[in-house]
């Protein structure tokens, strides 16, 4: 009886390892969709590498699907992007102080609107 019961737990481990590297396959795939979808690219005028069929748009796909291989994350492939090709390479620019009016300015100009609407019906 306890040896029936190993081999199911054996069998239903096998299965679970099988499935896990199967998920491991598609799960790269995603992974590269997912960051190619978030970079521009450079011969193409506002569409995403993913979306493109330019050479340049296989290499970094090539080069996205090496580097994630490597196993350097998400983060680390766009630093290494952006290093290497600048930041416009991104259609998502980073948030610090050199972008920090591109981010904000929406919000200000959505206050200000405010501020003079508000102005506009005290007076009337």
């Amino acid at each position: 009886m306890k040896l029936q019961y190993s081999f199911r737990f054996i069998f239903y481990l096998l299965i679970i390892i099988l499935s896990f590297s199967i998920l491991a396959n598609d799960n790269l795939d995603e992974k590269v969709k997912k960051l190619t979808l978030e970079l521009r690219c450079m011969t193409c005028q506002n569409q995403s590498v993913y979306d493109s069929d330019s050479d340049y748009a296989r290499d970094i796909k090539k080069l996205v699907e090496e580097k994630f291989d490597q196993g350097l994350s998400e983060k680390e492939i766009k630093i290494f992007l952006t290093e290497r090709y600048g930041e416009y390479i991104l259609f998502k620019p980073y948030f610090n102080a050199k972008n920090l009016l591109l981010w904000l300015f929406p919000f200000i100009l959505l206050i200000f609107s405010i501020v003079f609407f508000v102005r506009n019906l005290k007076k009337n």
